[in-house]
Order: C-alpha cells, then structure tokens, then sequence
C-alpha cells in the first residue's frame, strides 16, 4: 500500500513540477501557471469527502486501481493538449483521480497495518517519496524531450495500480486465513464459544450462543461478544448460558456503531480546529511547492537544475518528518508533535523567502521537515476525532484541507505578476501561525492501541 500511495502521489507532485515547463514552453503567466495547480486541487478537493463518505457505507477496493489510472491518464495527456482549457480540463481529471484513491486507501491501509501509529506513518511516507520522486521523474521526462514527452508520465500509474491489486488480494487472502482459524477453534470449543469480533471494515460481529462455560472473547479474552473496531463495525453479543459476560466496548471511545453514522465518540469541534491549521499548511504547501522552482532560478541564477534540486528538496525532507513525527508522537503525543511542528515552521519560510542565494536551500528543508512532521499525525487525528466516520475524516485530512491550498496559487500568481515572486510569497510566513492558533488548547483524543484495546496515544490535554 505504502508503494502504491507514492505510485498515485507522485501525480499531485508532477502538477507543481510541470509549472516551470509550461511558463517556458508556452510563455504562461505566473497566474495561469498557479491555475493549471488550482485545476488539480479545486475538484478534488470537492469530491474527496464524497468519496470518504460512500468508503464509511461500502468497501471499494476495485477503486484504487481505477483511481491511479485516471491520475496518470491526466498528467500523461497535460503536455500533447494544445489549448489551455484542455490542459486544465485533464489536469483536473487527474486531480479527481488522486482525489477517489486516499480516503478508501487510508481504511485499506489502516486495516492492513492493524491500526497503529507506525504503520500509517509508512503509508504516508510512500506518498511523501511519491512528491519526491516527482520533480525528478519530470526533469529526466519533460526536461530531456519537452512537454511533448509527458505520455511517458503515465508509467507510474500502471505500477501502481497492479500493486494495489497485490494489496488487496493479500489483505483478502489474510482475512479469510483469520477467519478459518477463528471458525475452527469455535468448531473445537463444540459450540461452547460466543461471539466473534466485528472486523475493521464495519460488518457485524457474529451472536453465537453456547450451551453452557463463558463465550470466547472477541479480542481479548475478557468479555463475550467481540467489539466493534476501527471503522465503527457493530459489536456482536455473545451468550453462554446464565454466566455469560457481554461483549466489550468498540475501540475508539464508545461501543461499535453502524458503519458512516456518527458515534457517541465523534468530536467535530475538534476536528474542525484541526482542519483549520491543516488549511494553513496546505497554503503554504503549494504556495511554495508551486512557486519554489522559479523562485530558486531567480535568485541563484543557476537555471531549471536549481528549480528542479529546491523541488526535490522541498519533498524528500517531508519523507523524514514524517517518519519522524510517528516516532515523536509516540513519545510526546501527536497534539503536541503537531502544535511545535507548526512553530517552528514559521522562521523556516522566513528563511526561504527572505534568505538570499544558495543559503535558502536549508530552510528549504527546514519548511519541509515542518510541514511533514505532523501530515500523518493529522490523518490519525482526524480518525480519532471521528470514529464513526473514518472515511469521511481522511477524504478531510488527506483531501478537502490538503487540497483548498491551491486556491491561494491564483492569487499568489497573480500578485507575483503585479510585483514580484518575493513580494507575493511573503504572505505565506503568517500562516503556519495562525495554524497553530486553530491547535491552541486541542485535546490529545483517546485512539486504540496496537493490541485493540483503548489507551490514550498522548496526554490527555496538552496547553
């Protein structure tokens, strides 16, 4: 999962990649080269929720290999259209594409690494080495043959979608090995056993009921019916007789709900503040990752390699902070981890904004590190604040707030074209501050353990 994430993601990374090449080739303003970034991020940040909402009442696995084909299909075409509404119009396509991919990958993902931290982290970083294989991928392609070459772009996609078909089988195939297992000790018990666990995809624990003895545990042993997990599977009653225990409670804060309802557990307030602060990461996000490049040649005065290197720089340092914030949040809480990665975010793109020459490279990788830091923190954030509807909070955290950055390219462009590239990304600065005011005061929420029980992953409360 974690390789086909950067198979898909590596489309949202060749959009910023492809800017400088169509101010050269086809003399773009900034504000038109910013739309062409607006047109992968506007629809999708739109149906991105949507999406999220049909994975919180159906399993879609059939939708991640589509959806990584119709990304690539997008960018492959964005270079032989000859006219600019058509390159907006595949570049949006494409953005569609990637938009369908996240929210049932993250579920697929969660289930695959048994819901914990670490897992979604190396998940995240498969799109983050995507990002970073991107501005590469379009230098040897588009920057070797010209804009003409961009079919080649395509190739990922294919990849990609035949690892996600890997992925799924292999998830299948484990399911029904644990379910045999499951369905043989009760065979072994002769019919003493209770009820099995309701499965991380939102089915229905099974009501078995036994002759005489205590009912079989759904997770651990210390209850009957099996609980409700992850994405708010209803949790089943077992009963044994007059001794029989009732089943456990569902992992994430409450009992196991229906599938795509709100649960006793879902906390919107919070949930909207961290929203809020990942709205402003993501305007600085694409601010830089669409503007960077052409930033970077004009004030070293080293030509489209320079670009090209600030790009790659901009995108492999979110591979390390994302790595390194599960391992932060595992020691200080992800509340925490998120609200400093926002602080210090701020004098790092003073630094590439106001920092002359070569020197801006560091900070570069400084902004990178600060805004990867908390990106798959906010993912399992957002799950934990709504365990109701899992899908829903992904299609939010990894969609609808990572992609209304974008609408801010037009305005940064066009300002850029009224005074200079400097001027008009110094507003970006502000940003990760007033993020950190939407995390002011944001409660660490209570999210299951590795071995499904319920345990705080953080302080309860951090200030």
């Amino acid at each position: 999962m974690s390789l086909g994430h950067a198979c898909v993601d590596v489309y949202q990374g060749a959009v910023a990649a492809l800017v400088p090449y169509f101010l050269a080739e086809r003399a773009y303003s900034y504000a038109a080269a910013s739309g062409i970034v607006l047109a992968a991020s506007l629809l999708s940040s739109v149906v991105q929720p949507l999406f999220g909402a049909l994975t919180d009442r159906w399993r879609l696995p059939w939708l991640l290999p589509v959806s990584t084909l119709v990304g690539g299909a997008g960018v492959a075409l964005a270079g032989v259209t000859g006219s600019y509404p058509l390159t907006l119009t595949v570049i949006a396509v494409s953005g569609i594409g990637v938009a369908a991919y996240h929210p049932e990958s993250a579920r697929v993902a969660r289930a695959a690494g048994r819901g914990t931290h670490t897992s979604m982290g190396w998940f995240s970083l498969g799109g983050n080495l995507g990002f970073a294989a991107a501005p590469l991928l379009v230098a040897a392609v588009v920057g070797a043959a010209g804009l003409r070459a961009s079919p080649l772009l395509g190739l990922p996609a294919v990849a990609g979608a035949g690892l996600c078909v890997a992925a799924t089988r292999a998830i299948r195939a484990r399911r029904g090995a644990e379910e045999d297992v499951r369905g043989a000790e009760t065979d072994l018990r002769g019919g003493s056993g209770g009820g099995c666990a309701g499965r991380d995809d939102g089915e229905e624990g099974g009501n078995g009921r036994g002759a005489s003895g205590e009912g079989r545990a759904g997770r651990d042993g210390n209850g009957d019916g099996g609980a409700g997990r992850n994405d708010g599977g209803s949790g089943g009653q077992g009963r044994s007789g007059e001794q029989g225990e009732s089943g456990g409670q569902g992992e994430s804060g409450g009992q196991g709900g229906s599938g795509g309802r709100d649960g006793p557990g879902d906390d919107w307030w919070s949930f909207g503040r961290l929203s809020g602060a990942i709205v402003c990461r993501s305007i600085v996000f694409v601010g830089l990752s669409t503007f960077v490049p052409v930033f970077v040649r004009e004030r070293t005065g080293w030509g489209e390699q320079a670009g090209t290197a600030a790009l790659f720089v901009l995108y492999l340092g979110g591979a390390v902070g994302t790595v390194a914030g599960g391992r932060l949040a595992g020691r200080f809480g992800r509340v925490a981890v998120v609200r400093w990665s926002y602080a210090a975010t701020v004098p790092a793109v003073a630094g590439v904004v106001l920092v002359p020459g070569p020197a801006l490279y560091p900070f570069i990788a400084l902004t990178s590190a600060g805004l990867y830091v908390p990106f798959s923190l906010h993912v399992t954030l957002g799950q934990d604040y709504l365990p109701g509807r899992m899908g829903t909070a992904s299609g939010v955290t990894l969609g609808l707030t990572v992609s209304v950055g974008g609408v801010a390219g037009p305005l940064i462009g066009a300002l850029a074209d009224a005074t200079s590239l400097r001027f008009a990304l110094a507003p970006l600065i502000v940003f990760p501050a007033v993020g950190r005011l939407f995390l002011r005061g944001l409660r660490e929420p209570v999210a299951p353990g590795a071995d499904g029980a319920v345990s705080p992953t953080g302080p309860r409360a951090t200030r």
